[in-house]
């Protein structure tokens, strides 16, 4: 199981890879690197994990950016290099999520 303080570390150390995709994603959704990371540092928590997720467990993260919006962040670190992922991220919907944490 993932630890977000792994995460946040990893971020902090600037050992971080951003996928293509979540690139991509947080362009569509107007959000910058900068904010996603804060998202995670700032108070983020783990609200579902993925252990069977290929080819390393991922996870998924609520956060806050600095105008106190929710951003939803899925990662995966791998122990060996202390390196987290971004895989994707995106601005939950209200019409799919209750409290951003839980799924309707």
């Amino acid at each position: 199981m993932i630890d977000v303080k792994d995460i946040i570390d990893a971020i902090n150390a600037s050992r971080v890879v951003t996928s293509r995709h979540s690139l991509n994603e947080a362009a569509q959704d107007n959000l910058i690197i900068g904010e996603i990371y804060f998202s995670v540092v700032e108070g983020g928590e783990i609200i579902e994990n993925y252990p069977e997720a290929y080819p390393l467990p991922a996870c998924l993260i609520l956060g806050w950016n600095t105008t106190e919006e929710p951003i939803h962040s899925v990662w995966t670190y791998n122990q060996v290099s202390q390196t987290a992922k971004l895989i994707t991220v995106y601005r939950p919907d209200t019409n799919r999520w209750i409290n951003w944490r839980i799924r309707k």
